[in-house]
């Protein structure tokens, strides 16, 4: 069999000129389309506190009775107890602002001192009885430690201050803490010669705070006692923010 001759195809001069040029604008089409430099980005970290004064406090107080029978140990308590609450009350406590917080009865044991092996006597019941107080005018705070005490309270675990409203000093703390951290980016951003386009990520993370430097104050109990110091102190709110910008070149 014979083959045919291959046969060459000439493009007129014209063709491949056009030919060449669409190479080279393929080829330039894709050199822009290939992978982008990563953008610059400046993370900073925002912080800020706020202090306030107290406007509550909650006090723990109650009542400690001892006798020979826990019956006994239980009414003389329970009429202790009693007055305790009638005193708050009259002292312009709300009903809803007083609770009990723990009650027990604890038998009480004599042992005997080594090296003598009898066994433990009973010699009678303790019983313990305390309320948790909520005070709203601290000014009432002096006069009630004292009343309480005059009534029959024997014994106290806990007086701790705080804000009734905290969502405004949280607030003014987590805004100070935006300020703060775009500052901060700024002035990265400046030294690093670069220019900030945009915030990519803001992250608030979780407010702490707590008394702080306590202020001694005294309050008033009455004419004829001396008066109560009480130490009220401040309240402080810490935030942070996590600000993460994109920046580029000036």
């Amino acid at each position: 069999m014979r083959h045919s001759p291959a046969r060459i195809v000439s493009l007129p001069r014209a063709a491949a000129s056009t030919a060449a040029v669409f190479a080279a604008a393929l080829a330039a089409t894709l050199a822009v389309a290939g992978p982008a430099a990563a953008a610059a980005t400046i993370t900073v970290v925002g912080e800020a506190k706020r202090t306030a004064p107290p406007d509550m406090a909650v006090l723990t107080t109650g009542v400690v009775t001892n006798a020979k029978t826990a019956d006994d140990a239980l009414a003389a308590n329970s009429k202790a107890v009693s007055e305790v609450i009638a005193a708050l009350k009259a002292a312009g406590i709300a009903p809803n602002d007083i609770s009990t917080s723990s009650f027990s009865i604890q038998p009480q044991q004599s042992y005997p001192q080594p090296p003598s092996r009898e066994q433990p006597k009973l010699i009678g019941f303790e019983v313990r009885n305390s309320v948790r107080i909520t005070v709203r005018d601290l000014g009432k705070l002096g006069g009630l430690l004292d009343k309480v005490v005059q009534s029959g309270a024997n014994q106290a675990s806990g007086l701790s201050f705080s804000l009734a409203d905290t969502d405004r000093l949280e607030g003014e703390a987590r805004a100070a803490s935006v300020k703060d951290a775009i500052e901060q980016a700024k002035g990265v951003a400046a030294a690093a010669g670069l220019r900030l386009t945009r915030i990519m990520s803001i992250q608030p993370e979780g407010q702490s705070g707590g008394p702080i430097m306590p202020a001694p104050m005294m309050m008033k109990a009455d004419s004829a006692r001396m008066a109560v110091p009480v130490e009220a102190g401040e309240i402080e709110v810490r935030a942070r923010t996590v600000l993460v910008y994109e920046a580029e070149p000036q």
